[in-house]
Formats: C-alpha cells, sequence, structure tokens
C-alpha cells in the first residue's frame, strides 16, 4: 500500500472485539452514566458558580477524570472567554477530587492561591481565569425534612392530642 493511502478502519479487533472510537467510548458511556441529581453528595460533588454569569450554575464532578475548559469536547464546559480551551482537569484519586492545571492562560486558584494541583474539599473557592466556583460535597440547602417538615409534624401530633383530649372529656 502506497504511503499517500490510509488504512481502511478495522471493524473488529483480533479477538472479534468491536472496535470503538475515542468518541463512540465517550457517547456510550454517558449514555450508561446516571443522570446526576444536581444535588451535591460525597459521591456525586458539583462546581457551583459564584456571582457573574455563572452564578448558581451547576456542574456535576462525576468519577474518574473530567476535562475542564472552554472547548465543547470537555467534560465540563465553561463559556467564559477568560477560561482556556482545555483549563484543567477534575480527577477522583482513592476518595480525594484533585484539580490539576493543564498550562492555562490565566490560571487555576484554589482558595485565592494559584496552583497546578490541589486536593479539593468541601466550601472551596476554585478560580478558573475570572469564572468562580465553590466545590460542594454536601448541599447547602440542607436535608429534605427541614424546619417546614418538622412544622407540620408537629401541629399534626398537636391536633391528634387534641382530639384525644376532646374524646377523654367526653367520657369521664
Amino acid at each position: 500500500m502506497s504511503p499517500n493511502k490510509s488504512m481502511p478502519r478495522r471493524s473488529a479487533g483480533p479477538q472479534g472485539t468491536r472496535l470503538f472510537s475515542a468518541e463512540e467510548l465517550r457517547l456510550q458511556a454517558d449514555e450508561l452514566a446516571p443522570a446526576p441529581t444536581g444535588r451535591a453528595s460525597v459521591h456525586e460533588p458539583v462546581l457551583e458558580g459564584v456571582g457573574g454569569e455563572h452564578d448558581r450554575q451547576r456542574y456535576t464532578v462525576r468519577p474518574g477524570r473530567q476535562t475542564v475548559g472552554r472547548r465543547g469536547d470537555n467534560d465540563i464546559v465553561i463559556g467564559d472567554s477568560s477560561v482556556s480551551a482545555s483549563h484543567a482537569w477534575i480527577m477522583n484519586q482513592q476518595g480525594h477530587y484533585v484539580i490539576m492545571n493543564t498550562l492555562s492562560t490565566n490560571g487555576t486558584f484554589v482558595n485565592g492561591q494559584r496552583i497546578h494541583e490541589a486536593v479539593l474539599r468541601h466550601g472551596d473557592r476554585v478560580r478558573l481565569g475570572l469564572a468562580e466556583f465553590v466545590f460542594l460535597t454536601r448541599d447547602k440547602r440542607g436535608p429534605r425534612f427541614g424546619k417546614p417538615a418538622l412544622l407540620g409534624t408537629g401541629l399534626l401530633i398537636l391536633a391528634g392530642l387534641v382530639i384525644v383530649a376532646g374524646l377523654a372529656w367526653r367520657l369521664f
């Protein structure tokens, strides 16, 4: 075969395994992955925008390595001109999330300090260029059963006691 002609793409490996391109694998993984809930947890932390055009915008951080940047082929796409096309990686390393700057133009900062690599903890402020986020491993909105639910339960118990007291008075 001449050097100018490219090799035809094989559809199967030597053992009959179907060959996928990197993009095909990524699409398959996205389809099979559980849908993010948008709620922060230790197993599914989020980057939540702070101020500006990213205010309260949430990006779920999945297990493994995720690319972060302005370009559309990143796992987390941040449409901000101060963010490099391929700005950083966020990786889960033995249960700890680590952010690594990937030679971005405007730098990656954690709690105001320029970093090359840093372990992220709940509440850390992460800045990519001028886009600022907070790393959350638990939802600041609190548990689903907060004060309104407790108030409702308390009123229900009080109503039950009034009914029992009324019945007891009639009997005696």
